[in-house]
């Protein structure tokens, strides 16, 4: 027991430093802190309550179990920092607070089995809070998020399943330290636990600044939806196993406004199109700038003759668009359509749905053309 105690006093302390040693160099991930000051708390406390027999009960006993619930919370609060929620510290702490007064309880006090359905039910209860934090934010895909919900979920069970033991066999209350299988199995439990919780938890980090470094790489800047880049690779993806009609839009007269306007107006209105534009589109479409005022869109699954309502949709949100101190102002949007089929190339496509949006710029502007069908009799001709 002692070596037990000793080495989880020695891991935990490790991980809480190694979540602090991360947290320096990403200090915007709060999470990190807050989980990194959780572990050092709980190397304190498995200090205390292996030192059981040198140090008095009331401290080892009562103080230890006391820090190590608030541990616990402490590590849930992390979650919910990571989540973007309020960490509530307060209902942090509570959980060893409720254990200190229930101390002050003689008859709690002197029953074993008392103190662990207390201390395994609040425990368990701050881990089952953490597995369905991470739960409630599955809709951030990362891959680590489901194994950090079964470690935490079976690491409150396994809290829970004390429970009913400790009521069917209650161990004996004078039983010594070195006798007790109970802090045995739950020191050699609670340190694999807190290496594998501390694996997956890092993981999540990591993940996350992955993925937004990833996203800040794919998106505009300026509008905030996919830039060339992105839009090509999502669009090639796509096009390689459904058929699909590609929307060409291109701002009417931009220069103009830049010119006139100046070219922070010039900036609100590309920002203000892809605001009027988007919610006129089909959930799975691929939206993205091209460059200056031209934007494409994708739309997997639809002809040309439904791309052509959707883009006349565009068309009338974005003619709606106004700026109070510009009454002047007026926006306006050319479309080209081509349609393809599944395994249609991308720049066949692109340069198909140009040939249309040069039609539409020719004709007048603000308006919407759809490639125009191949003359049977020049095919047969060919």
């Amino acid at each position: 027991m002692p070596t037990l105690f000793l080495t989880t006093v020695a891991v935990t302390f490790m991980v809480g430093v190694l979540y602090l040693l991360s947290w320096s160099q990403t200090r915007r991930e709060r999470a990190l802190a807050i989980w990194g000051i959780a572990h050092l708390v709980g190397s304190g406390a498995s200090c205390l309550l292996g030192l059981r027999g040198a140090i008095p009960d009331p401290v080892s006993i009562g103080l230890g179990n006391a820090v190590m619930i608030g541990a616990y919370g402490l590590i849930w609060s992390g979650v919910r920092a990571f989540e973007g929620r309020r960490t509530h510290l307060g209902w942090a702490v509570a959980g060893g607070l409720v254990w200190s007064a229930a101390c002050l309880v003689p008859a709690f006090y002197t029953s074993v089995a008392a103190r662990i359905v207390l201390a395994s039910a609040t425990a368990g209860l701050y881990c089952a809070l953490g597995a369905w934090t991470i739960w409630r934010g599955r809709g951030e895909p990362l891959i680590s998020r489901y194994p950090a919900i079964v470690l935490l979920g079976s690491y409150a069970a396994v809290y829970w399943v004390r429970i009913p033991l400790a009521m069917v066999f209650p161990p004996p209350v004078l039983a010594p330290l070195s006798d007790s299988p109970w802090l045995a199995i739950l020191c050699f439990v609670g340190t694999l636990y807190s290496v594998a919780i501390a694996f997956v938890l890092m993981a999540l980090t990591k993940e996350r600044a992955e993925r937004e470094q990833r996203l800040a790489a794919e998106t505009d800047a300026l509008t905030g939806i996919a830039n060339r880049r992105a839009f090509v690779a999502r669009a090639e993806a796509c096009l390689a196993v459904r058929p699909a009609a590609l929307l060409l839009l291109d701002l009417d007269h931009f220069k103009t406004i830049n010119d006139r306007f100046g070219h922070s107006v010039g900036d609100a209105v590309l920002t203000a199109f892809c605001h009027a534009a988007a919610p006129m589109l089909p959930r799975n479409a691929v939206f993205g700038r091209l460059g200056g005022e031209e934007f494409a869109c994708l739309l997997p699954e639809t002809g040309a003759g439904l791309a052509a309502r959707f883009a006349e949709s565009v068309r009338g949100s974005v003619g709606r668009i106004a700026h109070p101190d510009y009454p002047d102002l007026r926006v306006g949007v050319s479309v080209g359509i081509a349609a393809g089929a599944a395994g249609c190339d991308l720049d066949d496509l692109l340069r198909r749905a140009d040939g249309a949006l040069y039609g539409a710029k020719r004709n007048g502007r603000d308006q919407v053309r759809v490639e125009a069908p191949p003359n049977p009799s020049v095919v047969r001709a060919a």
